[in-house]
């Protein structure tokens, strides 16, 4: 092959490259950034015992059981938060009833918040 179709062939390689490199979106730390936001408004019920374990099955406690879902199935769609239940729930795009947080007393998240956690599950849901 040619050097020139060598080069030509890169082309699209490099362009994706720049195109990822220049997005401006920070990546989303799992630790960091989303874990904390679980922890303040939904470990209340998703821990081992809490209601909305018992309910459905979901632990938020770890990255690991995140990921495992609920007695349903997955929550969390990597890199597709339109496709993630978890996202529809937090954002209030599925029956009102089933909106998270849940319960009395709970808040619902900040609009940050939530785009905090679209973003990681766009991202691909990393453990980071």
């Amino acid at each position: 092959m040619s050097k020139i179709k060598i080069a030509f062939s890169l082309v699209p390689v490099g362009l994706m490259a720049l195109m990822i490199g220049c997005s401006g979106e920070a990546e989303v730390s799992f630790n960091k950034d989303v874990k904390p936001i679980l922890d303040e408004n939904c470990l209340k019920c998703h821990v081992e015992d809490g209601a909305g374990f018992v309910k459905t099955g979901l632990n938020m406690t770890s990255y690991e059981s995140l990921m495992k879902g609920t007695k349903f199935g997955p929550i969390i769609e990597p890199g597709s938060s339109v496709s993630s239940t978890l996202a529809r729930l937090i954002s209030g795009n599925a029956d009102p009833s089933l909106k998270m947080p849940h319960g009395a007393g709970s808040k619902p998240l900040s609009e940050g918040e939530i785009a905090t956690i679209k973003a990681w599950i766009d991202q691909g849901a990393k453990n980071n």
